[in-house]
């Protein structure tokens, strides 16, 4: 089967839409809908899709990228302000890319494999895609594209060298699966596990299951486990497969754990027949997928000892990119686990994001190839690393070494992984954003490891998706007009300075804010563009700010004065600054009554612009000072509209802080300032937002020791047993910011699904738990904190707040970044 070529006319017929064409017959071969992640721009067909931000607004971003053909609302786009375009206009542009999704995939025959249901579904088709191989080529939705969008972006990979799909579907609300089935129109349906995500969207647990099966409305086979399907709901498809872990399924399943704890036994029985298999996952969600995989296989006739084979030598799947701190000054984008086209545009776009260093690079193995053709595979990899702004390519893989003159940039290529390794001290490789991207046989981890700083064991990872997410949530609370400044002080509220504020500038926020100029100057040295306002300026660092393009808060006459004397006499004129009132803080600003004297100043010189004047809410998110928060808006109110008259100009006006922007909307005016709500701990104890854990503190297991009743454990003798047990020596202290309050009993930190509590007190750089009952090893993972363990719950057993916990983590623990 040919690959389907389109041009715009023929998008336009599919579609059924109005047209202005000045190039019909213009190929198109990628679908774009976000103007900083455009790829082939003349190829590229550009949707401007509604949502938070209208994409409307971004059609002249593309249009700069190098699009020149577009599907947008026709009266939301004036035409004549871009040359040489096509345009498809359509009332509803998401619609419109749906529509093209299910034209293209009713162009192949092959059988599509829809999986859906609320965990679970990424990895199942990860791990059917390592099952099915052998026998099949495969196409499949990229890491977890499984929405509205995600669906007809997977369908469009769809080509006539596959002969198999494997595409996700998820939904948040009834009504959405309708669209997806549609386009999908699967042949074979699997339902993973039903959980708790995205109940919100739904009355009951089975309304969101009905939801779901309604993807398999005219599927041949459904492959399901009973238990999270309630007998009162008819499941659809002409046949099904059930399997469970129990009995009262085709596929019945057992679980033991071994004795090391590091494997599970499964024994199952099917047709009669008993297998028994040895699998490396120990946690209840991998069993359930893994033994979701082998039904699915038997379902579609692989005989059970092929599946017994394969599966025993599964691999684990790592969905996230990882952005780690390297040796030389490096940045290192870690996603050495998986290689294909799709997964690699997703990298591509995330370095692209990282503005940290001014030269960028990409280690790139080769790409599988089973069924494609190589030329025209590499042609497609080095399309699309043009435009992603890299400076170097090294290549391992003979394909890629055959195929060298392909990459317009600096490029080195080896043979083996071996060989780059041996080589990495003569490459030079430093004062770089490093992409190391590559297939499992290659073993790119052992190039990560080369060039990745080695730090303390202890890490704290921070999960970006989570961080958008929590991003997205506070931007659908905003008016309409209402900018976003968002705190980035204390080292981003212990979480990374730079690497948080590309993800903040990637989303568009308009301000970041910082509380000392240095902190500034090094997002401006990271490649931070947007304005940043310092908090605390201090008289000592106005020179630099003024170097560096920084906003000074203003908060008092002497202070206005002095910034006002470091502005060079010329060229200086307009320079920004932001005014700090006292509402009832009490703590910096001028004073409500200072508004006459302070126009004064103000007036009389030209070297400086009010750009905003804020203020500083005390109890926003505690209930009963509810009248004291009003009567601060009030007169910071007031304030503002007798500064406005004064000036004889606008200014952005803000005072709302994470909990004010849901409890107070009327306090909102042009702009609200948000904290911690950002890394998923709510301000606003009354109101509950869908907010996702940004951060994971975890450590290792030192030593293991047994002792004995009677015996004291750690320092000053605190610690000890209520009779024989053992004890886990962990490395993490206070010089981590794990604080002494925590000893004697009061923390707990999580081994293998078990709280368990400290003894004795707290060290400076480790500290012991005790796992009396538990068979636990050195080397053990053990989370410090994470969602099982939040920071709230760590504040609310030492007598403190949230914003504690997260700042005191030291910087000497390492920090890693990951987006899946």
């Amino acid at each position: 089967m040919s690959n389907k070529i389109y041009t715009v006319q023929d998008i336009a017929t599919i579609v059924a839409v109005a047209s202005e064409l000045i190039d019909p017959s213009a190929i198109v071969y990628t679908l774009a809908y976000d103007s900083r992640k455009i790829t082939d721009a003349k190829h590229a067909l550009f949707f401007a899709l509604p949502g938070r931000r209208d994409g409307h607004q971004y059609v002249q971003e593309a249009y700069r990228a190098g699009v020149r053909n577009f599907v947008v609302r026709p009266e939301a786009v004036n035409i004549t302000d871009y040359l040489n375009c096509n345009w498809l206009f359509a009332q509803d542009t998401l619609h419109a890319l749906q529509q093209l999704a299910t034209y293209h995939r009713k162009q192949f025959a092959y059988p599509v494999i829809a999986i859906t249901g609320s965990n679970g579904k990424t990895i199942v088709k990860e791990w059917l895609y390592q099952l099915l191989s052998p026998e099949y080529h495969i196409v499949r939705s990229p890491k977890s594209y499984n929405s509205q969008l995600g669906v007809p972006l997977s369908l469009w990979q769809m080509d006539g060298q596959h002969n198999l799909a494997i595409i996700e579907a998820g939904i948040s609300k009834v009504g959405e699966m309708e669209a997806i089935e549609r386009m999908v129109k699967p042949t074979i349906g699997i339902l993973t596990n039903i959980g708790h995500a995205h109940d919100d969207g739904f009355a009951s647990t089975k309304e969101k299951t009905i939801e779901k099966l309604k993807l398999f409305k005219d599927a041949d086979k459904i492959v399901y486990n009973p238990i999270y399907v309630d007998s009162a709901i008819e499941v659809p498809g002409r046949h099904h497969f059930t399997w469970r872990i129990g009995k009262g399924a085709q596929l019945e399943v057992t679980a033991s754990l071994k004795e090391n704890g590091s494997q599970y036994v499964l024994e199952a029985t099917y047709l009669q027949q008993s297998y028994v298999l040895t699998v490396p996952f120990v946690d209840k969600a991998s069993i359930e997928n893994l033994v979701c995989c082998w039904a699915l296989m038997l379902a579609i006739g692989y005989e059970a000892m092929v599946i017994v084979d394969r599966v025993k030598r599964l691999l684990p799947v790592s969905m996230r990119l990882e952005l780690k701190k390297g040796i030389n000054n490096n940045s290192i984008i870690d996603d050495s686990y998986s290689n294909d086209l799709s997964s690699l545009l997703i990298a591509l776009d995330f370095l692209k994001q990282q503005q940290q260093h001014s030269r960028k690079m990409l280690i790139l193995s080769d790409l599988p190839t089973v069924g494609q053709n190589q030329t025209a595979l590499y042609t497609k990899v080095a399309s699309m690393l043009e435009g992603k702004g890299l400076d170097r390519l090294i290549g391992v893989g003979k394909h890629l070494r055959q195929n060298a003159a392909l990459f317009r940039m600096d490029t080195q290529f080896f043979d083996t992984t071996e060989q780059l390794l041996t080589n990495i001290p003569k490459l030079e490789i430093r004062d770089s954003t490093i992409l190391i991207k590559g297939s499992r046989v290659f073993g790119f981890e052992n190039i990560s490891k080369a060039l990745t700083l080695q730090t303390h064991e202890t890490t704290l990872e921070i999960n970006l998706n989570a961080l958008e997410h929590n991003l997205n949530v506070y931007k659908s609370l905003l008016q309409q007009g209402t900018k976003l400044m968002v705190m980035v002080k204390a080292f981003s509220y212990g979480s990374g300075s730079f690497e948080i504020a590309n993800l903040l500038q990637f989303n568009k926020v308009d301000y970041l804010t910082v509380a000392y100029a240095d902190e500034g100057i090094a997002l401006r040295k990271s490649g931070i563009t947007l304005p940043i306002v310092v908090m605390s300026p201090g008289e000592d660092t106005f020179e630099q700010m003024i170097e560096y393009r920084l906003e000074p808060e203003i908060y008092s006459f002497s202070e206005l004065e002095a910034f006002i004397s470091k502005l060079p006499s010329e060229k200086m004129e307009a320079y920004p600054i932001h005014i700090k009132v006292d509402t009832g803080m009490h703590r910096l600003g001028f004073e409500p009554d200072d508004v006459d004297r302070l126009l004064a100043k103000l007036k009389r010189t030209d070297k400086i612009v009010v750009k905003s004047v804020f203020s500083h809410l005390a109890a926003s998110g505690i209930r009963e000072h509810d009248n004291f928060t009003s009567e601060q808006i009030r007169l910071f109110d007031v304030f503002t509209q007798d500064l406005t008259r004064g000036l004889g100009y606008h200014f952005i006006r803000h005072i709302a802080n994470t909990s004010a922007i849901s409890r107070f909307p009327q306090a909102q005016f042009d702009m609200v300032r948000l904290g911690i709500g950002l890394y998923g701990v709510s301000a606003d104890e009354y109101r509950s937002l869908p907010l996702q854990s940004v951060t994971r503190l975890r450590t290792g297991i030192t030593q293991v020791k047994y002792i004995k009743a009677g015996d004291t454990v750690g320092y000053n003798r605190n610690g000890r047993l209520s009779g024989d047990g053992t004890i886990a020596t962990v490395k993490i202290g206070y010089a981590d910011g794990y604080s002494r309050r925590f000893g004697n009993g009061v923390g707990k930190m999580l081994i293998k699904g078990m709280l368990v509590p400290t003894v004795g007190d707290i060290c400076m750089d480790m500290c012991m738990l005790d796992v009396t009952g538990i068979d636990v090893r050195e080397g053990e993972e053990v989370l410090v904190m994470g969602e099982e363990l939040s920071p709230e719950t760590l504040a609310k057993a030492i007598g403190t707040i949230p914003y504690e916990i997260l700042t005191s983590i030291s910087q000497r623990v390492r920090r890693v970044y990951y987006f899946e």
